[in-house]
């Protein structure tokens, strides 16, 4: 399942994503004919999954990664599919070691911020 339509900026810290995913009715998260809101959490894990593989493209690798716990997480609206337009997705990797990795992470569209939060990610240094 691939939710992110394209990359449109990153660095070794950071990544902007852009989805339009949460206006297709086929949408594999939606309950109910809804997204609820809360789904923006795997809009973030996505855009975290892709900024591993760029940084793996770049000789950094990072191994893969299981999402572990999310923090502090902010739902600024009761759902996502009646956002017009595209979701504006972003992560920032705040800090990380050879066995994990923590991020912020925020989900707008519209008129603000409507989801974000942190999380932080096991990586398995191992590859297996």
């Amino acid at each position: 399942m691939c939710l992110l339509d394209e990359v449109l900026e990153w660095d070794e810290r950071h990544i902007v994503c852009h989805a339009s995913s949460h206006r297709d009715p086929a949408n594999p998260l939606r309950v109910a004919g809804t997204l609820p809101a809360a789904c923006g959490i795997e809009y973030g894990a996505q855009a975290m999954a892709v900024h591993g593989a760029l940084l793996d493209a770049q000789g950094a690798p990072l191994g893969r990664g299981f999402l572990a716990s999310v923090r502090s997480v902010r739902l600024r609206a009761l759902r996502l599919d009646d956002v017009e337009g595209p979701l504006r997705v972003s992560a920032a990797r705040l800090s990380g070691e050879a066995d994990h990795v923590l991020y912020e992470f925020s989900i707008a569209g519209g008129a603000g911020e409507l989801v974000g939060g942190r999380a932080a990610v096991v990586l398995d240094a191992t590859g297996k």
